[in-house]
């Protein structure tokens, strides 16, 4: 893991909010990460030192002349919440492990529900990998289901075609076979790829069908890899594609041998689903995605400290989310 310098080293929310007691503390400070004590024009991209102003500053660039500030081209433009909140909302939502809902983030920072959904998801837009993470080495895969348990909703809910036609063994038997596309029919299908110690990858797919799984694995594991996974037929192609494969059998309770298990991203799945199921009770298929990123983002800097990471993400806020974007 790359080394971040720290501007601002602390350990817990409190010294966050000691620190940044004003509006002209944050704004030094993000200037700092944005700009490192060189501005640039948001405008023209222009780095000739610009005409510092009462509010910001004003570019200096003949054809432009145009004013800004620090937040402008960021999350933080034309915000009304101050600096001070967004620290802090950045902070909570990367230190807990398994998230923050946005009736507690309210809570905590003294805003709306409404305001505090919006923010949070302004923040997992920053959280998306800058560029496609690439794996190596030996590299697990994985798919998981979101979503509820047929049997465990009301008959007028259930979207199942298969449930209510088929007694439970005929169902267990038809997912042995690997019809699971129709019993899982109201479920989102997510892939996931971990690297030994290293970074997750998980991403939505419509379905498990081969022509959508191996593309994702070609993108992001490089070749002469080693994968490990379940018994999942599909898996069977990796070989013919320039990987070596190594599979567990599950089905007949097989989950170790020597160094063959898929236990690292049942771990990660483990968190994604206390995380979706336990703090944020429901997800929207609309907005699984950003989840998703959040807790990639989360897996992928553990073993930074909580100022490191929260100095990182900063470094990624420019990735701008609309309101009308996020409600579309």
């Amino acid at each position: 893991m790359t080394n971040i310098k720290t501007l601002f080293k602390f350990k817990s929310v409190i010294e966050l909010l000691d620190y940044f007691k004003d509006e002209k503390t944050c704004i030094a400070f993000y200037e700092q990460i944005r700009w490192n004590g060189s501005p640039v024009c948001p405008h023209c991209g222009s780095t000739k030192t610009p005409y510092r102003t009462n509010r910001g500053f004003r570019c200096s660039e003949k054809l432009c002349t145009k004013k800004f500030t620090v937040k402008v081209g960021t999350i933080f433009e034309q915000s009304h919440l101050p600096l001070r909140t967004w620290f802090a909302a950045f902070y909570l939502i990367t230190a807990h492990k398994k998230g923050i809902s946005s009736l507690q983030l309210g809570r905590d920072l003294n805003i709306c529900q409404k305001t505090a959904w919006f923010l949070l998801h302004r923040i997992r837009e920053t959280l998306k990998a800058e560029s496609p993470v690439m794996l190596r080495n030996s590299v697990e895969v994985d798919e998981t289901y979101i979503g509820g348990v047929e049997g465990n909703k009301h008959a007028n809910k259930r979207t199942a075609p298969l449930y209510e036609s088929t007694t439970a063994k005929e169902r267990k038997d038809l997912k042995k076979e690997g019809v699971i596309d129709e019993i899982r029919w109201d479920k989102i299908a997510v892939l996931g790829l971990v690297e030994r110690d290293g970074k997750v990858v998980a991403k939505r797919i419509p379905d498990t069908k081969a022509a959508t799984i191996i593309p994702i694995i070609e993108k992001h594991v490089e070749k002469g890899s080693t994968m490990l996974t379940d018994e999942f037929y599909v898996y069977g192609q990796l070989e013919l594609k320039g990987y070596f494969h190594k599979s567990i059998q599950h089905n007949l309770k097989i989950y170790v041998q020597g160094q063959t298990h898929t236990n690292t991203i049942e771990n990660f799945w483990s968190v994604l689903k206390r995380g979706l199921y336990g703090v944020y009770h429901y997800t929207s298929k609309k907005h699984l995605d950003r989840y998703l990123d959040e807790f990639c983002a989360r897996y992928n800097s553990r073993d930074l400290t909580g100022a490191e990471r929260f100095e990182k993400f900063l470094h990624q806020a420019e990735n701008r989310l609309s309101w009308k974007e996020l409600v579309a």
